[in-house]
């Protein structure tokens, strides 16, 4: 063939196309997007239900037969679920997010130079370190809640935001030490090489030259981590006795009761407890898309 044949090739509509990945043919595209909308709309629903029904008053949330619009509005219920005798969800709302940055906070400045020394040096019992943290995600604080309550009761942290802080960091540490090792073990040597060259010492090389090239990852430990740590669960409820400390996820269950439930809190409650996490993954969904395809092309 020759080159200007070849050049026609390349230069057709077709061909331009499908280099850019898209398809050519109409019904695939439709039909791609169909099911994208089918997908989106089965996720969201559970999320639209819930926030109808937090504008709902709780004799229509059950009414029989159900309704799915409220018959009156009560945007009043986002104003009076902070002030209900059940939790003081004020107090809730700042435990949870100490508790989420601090635990986030502290797996970065453990899991950046543990990731970075583990990927570039070679020591004895490295293989046995990294073998140790990953069989650590088998281990779940629902499996573990006991034997942790009573160390945080021997170190005298029980009930207390140091105690979520480090039982979060924790169980968060071993996925953070993963992704940014693998990060950190992709950039060639020759880049560390080259700024100790210049004078550059280890850690002026980790800050100045491997974090910015590492970024994607930090943010994909980052997200995992404080989404992890937001939505924590079974370790709160045993570790956290006293109501002022404990966060949403605990404090939710306080508006359902043995006999009754206050539905419209609980939807409430709900809606303002996922806001921060969709707002974080809206500001950093470029950068964590990155994080978590990063390798997967050569």
């Amino acid at each position: 063939m020759t080159d200007s044949a070849t050049a026609a090739l390349i230069t057709t509509p077709r061909t331009r196309r499908r280099a850019r990945g898209v398809d050519a043919s109409p019904a695939r595209l439709a039909g791609r997007t169909i099911a994208g909308v089918v997908i989106a709309v089965v996720f969201l629903i559970p999320y639209l239900i819930m926030l109808i029904g937090s504008f709902k008053s709780r004799n229509n949330i059950l009414a029989v037969p159900p309704t799915y619009l409220p018959t009156s509005w009560h945007p009043e219920n986002y104003i009076t679920m902070w002030s209900t005798p059940e939790t003081p969800l004020p107090e809730n709302m700042i435990s949870t997010i100490v508790i989420s940055v601090f635990a986030t906070v502290l797996v970065l400045l453990v899991c950046v130079p543990a990731a970075y020394y583990t990927a570039r040096f070679r020591f004895p019992g490295r293989g046995v370190f990294l073998f140790l943290v990953i069989v650590t995600q088998m281990l779940q604080p629902t499996v573990l809640a006991t034997g942790l309550f009573k160390e945080m009761v021997a170190l005298g942290i029980n009930d207390t935001w140091t105690a979520m802080i480090l039982v979060n960091a924790a169980f968060n540490l071993a996925f953070a030490i993963w992704i940014m090792h693998n990060f950190f073990a992709s950039v060639p040597k020759e880049v560390d090489e080259a700024a100790q060259l210049d004078g550059a010492g280890k850690w002026t090389v980790l800050f100045r030259v491997q974090l910015p090239l590492v970024w994607p990852g930090i943010v994909t430990a980052i997200v995992y981590t404080f989404v992890a740590s937001w939505n924590e669960f079974a370790a709160s409820l045993v570790i956290l006795s006293t109501d002022a400390n404990q966060p949403l996820s605990v404090a939710l269950t306080k508006f359902v009761g043995q006999y009754d439930a206050a539905w419209q809190y609980v939807f409430g409650v709900s809606i303002v407890a996922i806001v921060p996490v969709v707002i974080l993954f809206m500001v950093i969904e470029k950068r964590l898309v990155g994080g978590l395809t990063a390798g997967s092309v050569k």
